[in-house]
């Protein structure tokens, strides 16, 4: 029953992720990160099994990390979600595939727009003003389609924000233990709300 939710707004993107780690109807953590920092300004939140979101992540962010240090230049948000996809549609071909769903936020510092993608299991990707994976989905949509602007400030982004969290918390039958929110923009990555 994870939570991953982000919205693009006119300077920056907000990514938020619930705190629990969930096994069936058990809370065996409340305060988990379920984000990763792929570059300077390029963030990748993850749900999914356990095993496979960690094991994805961490094999995502080493290999960003390694471009980077190869060719001294870093990639661009759109890169790393195509590098992304491409990565989650080899894995639906093997033995092995890896059930992880994926929001890409991240700031391109060439042209200096926010961007977010979101990329599925299956290897599809697509570029969106807002986006969630898991059950967030089904109780935030109707707000986000009716409030989302894209000339939308950070501070109205955050108010949306707030707003789709208290009908999670309101509607949803399991308590998620809250969200961690971080926000990528021309500055980096930083934690607005833990």
């Amino acid at each position: 029953m994870d939570i991953i939710l982000g919205i693009r707004v006119q300077d920056c993107v907000i990514l938020a992720t619930s705190k629990a780690v969930t096994r069936g109807i058990s809370v065996l953590k409340d305060s988990d990160d379920k984000t990763r920092s792929l570059s300077p300004h390029c963030l990748m939140g993850f749900t999914g099994e356990a095993g496979d979101t960690v094991h994805f992540s961490e094999y995502i962010q080493a290999n960003v990390q390694l471009y980077t240090t190869r060719e001294g230049v870093e990639l661009s948000p759109q890169a790393t979600a195509s590098f992304v996809r491409q990565e989650l549609a080899k894995s639906i071909r093997s033995r092995k595939p890896y059930q992880a769903n994926v929001l890409i936020a991240g700031y391109d510092t060439s042209s200096n727009i926010p961007e977010l993608y979101q990329i599925d299991y299956l290897g599809t990707k697509v570029a969106l003003p807002y986006a969630a994976h898991g059950y967030a989905g089904f109780y935030t949509f109707s707000l986000l389609d009716r409030h989302y602007r894209p000339d939308m400030t950070k501070e109205e982004g955050l108010a949306l924000l707030q707003d789709c969290v208290a009908e999670l918390q309101k509607r949803m039958p399991v308590d998620f233990k809250g969200v961690l929110v971080k926000v990528v923009s021309k500055d980096g990555i930083a934690v607005v709300q833990e």
